[in-house]
């Protein structure tokens, strides 16, 4: 581990720009994830003519694939170093690129079609556990570790904010020239991630005793848990929004997702600091709070207005959670087996994503697009029980230990 945490307390800004030039790798990779986020549901449920099910798994299916690659990526991100890691990632982003082109060729032919957008995204979901996995190991690794709240946060600006920007992207390059277009431009952003990550400096690997993947996994379970039950919120909105507002007949859905990343953006910029200076699980609780309202306020809203609101609110709230939990979930772990806390912690918010899909397509198809804003607003609000429950210990086992 580089001697970089006491550089770190002296010169903020220069570290913050060390910090934003690594998890710029994130943020082409998540470009390359939200270009296609608002299309491929119409595209699968309209073009293609598959049903609520089948949109929603389209989505899914790669945070699935990226729940199954976690224990593989760690492997490399410990053993290869996080650069390694990187790289590979950004490669798999370029191959989903090709395999959409193929799929958008193939439009006649539905089945088929979805057959190759299927396996896109798994390659993409692979491709994205590698990158932001590795760009967090590679950030912290380059800053120190007392740098880890900063490095998550940061790697979530990137990953949210390309979210934000590539889902009126997507629908815009396929409104101007075509479905191709989105395969297109991920190769392009994939191809140009390559050129600038190939002389950037590695961070080096850590020596030392590595524990299994399982074991760390049972570590961060209860953090993890927290993390999978207030990402649903996301997953909701990313999915189906825009059937949400069809099924209203309001206009300007991917506004949503805009303004869902714009406050989560928002939140980390002005709150991140809060996380060092009141804990990980005091700021866990308070944001798990204010999704859960965004989303009742989802649930209910009679206008598009409000329901901008509940985006707005809940990704305001959703911002801090990740590196929250995150920050208290990698402390317990040595530095050695960084990556491999990393790996498995976020693996729940790919499980949550995963899931979220095809469970919340099956309870919009039998009792309406807003219920599934309900059913994420329970979920959110069980985070938060939990949150105070693993604070409370928390406590309790620094009393004892003092």
């Amino acid at each position: 581990m580089p001697d970089s945490s006491h550089a770190a307390a002296e010169r903020p800004m220069a570290v913050t720009l060390q910090v934003v030039s690594i998890v710029l790798f994130t943020f082409i990779g998540y470009l390359n994830i939200g270009i296609p986020l608002a299309v491929l549901p119409g595209y699968v449920h309209t073009d293609l003519g598959f049903g609520a099910v089948a949109a929603g798994l389209v989505i899914s299916v790669q945070y699935l694939a990226t729940l199954l690659s976690r224990p593989y990526a760690s492997r490399i991100i410990d053993n290869q170093g996080s650069k390694k890691a990187v790289l590979y990632g950004l490669a798999g982003c370029g191959l989903s690129g090709i395999l959409m082109l193929v799929s958008a060729w193939l439009h006649n032919a539905p089945m088929a079609s979805l057959i190759c957008l299927f396996i896109g995204r798994l390659v993409l979901g692979s491709a994205e556990s590698l990158v932001g996995s590795g760009s967090i190991g590679w950030g912290i690794g380059r800053v120190g570790a007392l740098n880890t709240a900063k490095v998550i946060s940061w790697n979530g600006i990137a990953s949210y904010g390309a979210l934000a920007i590539g889902a009126p992207l997507g629908v815009l390059l396929v409104q101007q020239l075509g479905l191709w277009s989105m395969g297109s431009s991920i190769i392009l952003l994939a191809a140009l991630g390559l050129r600038l990550a190939w002389n950037k400096e590695a961070a080096p690997i850590v020596h030392g005793e590595r524990l299994p993947f399982m074991h760390v996994l049972g570590r961060v379970l209860p953090h993890g848990t927290g993390l999978a039950l207030g990402s649903i919120g996301f997953g909701t909105i990313a999915t189906f929004i825009t059937l949400y507002y069809s099924s209203n007949n309001w206009p300007n859905a991917v506004l949503c997702l805009s303004l869902f990343g714009a406050c989560f953006i928002g939140a980390r910029l002005l709150f991140g600091k809060y996380i060092n200076r009141l804990g990980g699980f005091r700021v866990a609780i308070a944001c798990l709070g204010v999704e859960t309202v965004g989303l009742v306020l989802l649930w209910v809203a009679p206008t598009p207005s409000l329901a901008l609101a509940g985006a707005a609110l809940t990704g305001f709230g959703f911002s801090l959670v990740f590196p929250a939990l995150g920050v208290e979930a990698v402390n317990l772990v040595p530095a050695s087996s960084r990556g491999a806390a990393v790996g498995a912690y976020s693996l729940f918010i790919d499980l949550s994503l995963g899931i979220t899909g095809p469970v919340a397509g099956a309870i919009a198809a039998g009792f309406g697009f807003a219920s599934i804003f309900l059913f994420a607003a329970l979920a959110s609000l069980t985070g938060l029980a939990l949150s105070v429950y693993l604070y409370k210990q928390a406590r309790h086992l620094r009393e004892y230990n003092t």
